[in-house]
């Protein structure tokens, strides 16, 4: 749940600042009757979001086992392959996030008002359409039995709805200039986190595909603990619902996750450091007022 949490206070708050900035400027250039085209784009980006993440969850029922781990292993690598960019390009571009929005603005209120509902159509849709994938692949991985069953569960969808409702209220309060956040720190600790998490999806993605037959390995363990470390037990269910610790790592899974946070984690570290030495320029607490 936990987990799930900070996915969906992370992307929410992306979201959030997102609109927070295209609503800013428009109420700064005196263009108030504009409001309801970004406001028209958020709804339905959020729509398309919830549509994409009840296909996900109900559409591969009616398919037989392998063709289900087939499609949900595909999708985990996928998710792990967006969230991965997101990391990294959010790490990069907060400094110019705001000029960039702004600048979309202007070029699409030039042209045509309802050019600004696509603005906030694929502003607040990538981030949206990013969040419905990897969350449910985070869920898929983190609720799934020794079976490798995924019983339905509340828990990680109340963590991610709490999550984005945290980042509403954060991204409101910004924007009315009720607290100042420093993103780099929040982006800095979220996406090293993330980066642990998405090398969990990534294992259990590979784990998918050898129970569809797709990869060899399946009964090949790295290390099996299982008899050590109860999954029902607290710090089991913290292992499995935060970093979906599997007992038994096949060797496959074993070399997805080192290989993937390794080079992951290092790059992303590096880039923290270069953008906090002392040539670099300082990030500004947030891009709204910007």
């Amino acid at each position: 749940m936990l987990a799930n949490y900070l996915i969906g206070l992370r992307e929410g708050l992306e979201a959030a600042l997102v609109v927070s900035i295209l609503v800013a400027y428009l109420v700064k250039s005196d263009r108030r009757h504009l409001l309801r085209y970004i406001w028209t784009g958020v709804g339905l980006a959020v729509a398309v979001s919830l549509a994409f993440g009840a296909a996900l969850t109900y559409g591969p029922r009616g398919l037989t086992f392998e063709a289900q781990e087939l499609i949900g292993g595909s999708l985990s690598i996928v998710a792990v392959g967006f969230v991965t960019w997101m990391i990294f390009w959010m790490a990069r571009a907060a400094r110019s996030m705001g000029g960039e929005l702004r600048g979309r603005i202007d070029d699409a209120a030039a042209s045509s008002p309802w050019s600004l509902v696509v603005v906030a159509v694929l502003a607040v849709g990538r981030e949206g359409l990013e969040t419905a994938l990897f969350l449910w692949s985070a869920t898929q991985a983190a609720t799934r039995d020794a079976a490798g069953i995924a019983p339905p569960t509340w828990e990680p969808l109340l963590g991610a709805a709490l999550g984005i409702a945290t980042a509403v209220v954060v991204g409101y309060l910004i924007y009315r200039g009720a607290i100042s956040l420093n993103l780099s720190v929040f982006f800095t600790w979220t996406g090293g986190f993330l980066i642990i998490v998405a090398a969990g999806v990534l294992a259990y993605g590979i784990h998918d595909l050898q129970e569809a037959g797709f990869l060899p390995g399946l009964y090949t363990y790295a290390f099996d603990v299982s008899g050590t470390v109860d999954v029902n037990a607290w710090y089991g269910a913290l292992l499995k619902g935060v970093f979906n610790f599997s007992p038994a790592t096949t060797v496959p899974e074993a070399i997805a996750w080192v290989g993937y946070v390794v080079p992951a984690m290092t790059l992303f570290l590096l880039g923290v450091r270069r953008r906090s030495s002392p040539a670099a320029p300082a990030d500004p607490a947030t891009p709204v007022s910007s």
